[in-house]
């Protein structure tokens, strides 16, 4: 064995010790993934994230994935010669395009489960609608009505702590019920913030297409690696944060103040960023935390 060969061998020893303590930390605790995004339409970049949650999965960690397909929903309404229309960054959901969005969200669902299952791992996939899982009222956006789209009010989260203590890796599709039983399209990063508070989760990781947070978005160099809730909230008032970011962050600052230990923003265009993320002291994303902290 040469010495470049011994340098590879040794680098990739180290980077487990600088695992070790993270996964010590984190033993049997419960992480929230939100998947969605430009991740979802790559194959490659799928494995890659469905590997990753494996792994935590088989470290120790209780892993729930809850996923979008937005980008998925889009195509199969364009197929039956309607056209996506979106309020605010809310896809406007008729009945028809309920009734095609739970098609999809169903079929993305079952294929994440035997992505798992390839890898050894035993998964379940199920929709808010399973277990009472999620239930909703009408959402509006700025008074408008945008059809179908749910805003969550309530979670039993039995079904999911039934499905960890069973060892199972649980995969939730976005959908609820109102209390006439009607079937919502919800958002599912709302969907994701609302699972992670009601189960106590330790960590929340939302999968997107940005590197993270920026004060400035067309600085790079105001990437911010870790902050605090109380300091989201002074960017957002000073009007740094706007777009699709601004519900997102919003989300993160309920999850932390609800009793989310940790949230993540990753860039899930990038392979393995979970990973990189929980268990090296660098990161690569934005870590919210906690004001205490």
């Amino acid at each position: 064995m040469n010495d470049k060969e011994m340098d590879i061998i040794t680098a990739k020893a180290e980077t487990l010790i600088e695992a070790l303590p993270y996964i010590q930390e984190f033993n049997r605790k419960i992480i929230v993934v939100k998947y969605g995004g430009s991740a979802m339409s790559n194959e490659d970049l799928q494995h890659n994230v469905i590997k990753d949650v494996t792994l935590l999965k088989l470290v120790g960690f209780k892993p729930i994935i809850v996923h979008g397909g937005g980008k998925e929903i889009s195509r199969w309404v364009g197929k039956v010669g309607k056209e996506s229309e979106f309020v605010n960054g809310l896809r406007v959901t008729d009945a028809e395009t309920m009734e095609i969005a739970e098609m999809v969200l169903g079929k993305v669902n079952k294929n994440l489960v035997r992505m798992v299952e390839e890898l050894g791992v035993r998964a379940v996939g199920i929709s808010g609608k399973d277990g009472g899982l999620l239930k909703v009222t009408k959402k509006y956006s700025d008074g408008q009505d945008i059809g179908y789209v749910g805003e969550v009010t309530d979670v039993d989260p039995k079904i999911l702590y039934d499905l960890l203590e069973k060892d199972f890796l649980p995969i939730v599709a976005p959908i609820g019920i109102d209390e006439n039983f009607d079937t919502y399209n919800i958002n599912a990063d709302d969907a994701a913030c609302a699972i992670a508070k009601a189960v106590g989760a330790n960590k929340l990781a939302f999968l997107t297409d940005v590197e993270g947070l920026y004060k400035d978005i067309n600085d790079k160099s105001t990437f911010i690696s870790r902050i605090t809730a109380d300091q989201v909230d002074k960017l957002i008032e000073e009007g740094w944060i706007g777009g699709g970011m601004l519900p997102k962050l919003n989300n993160c600052t309920d999850a932390i103040r609800a009793g989310v230990n940790n949230v993540h923003i990753l860039d899930g265009r990038l392979a393995h960023c979970l990973l990189l993320e929980i268990f090296t002291d660098q990161g690569i994303g934005t870590a919210i935390i906690k004001d205490s902290e």
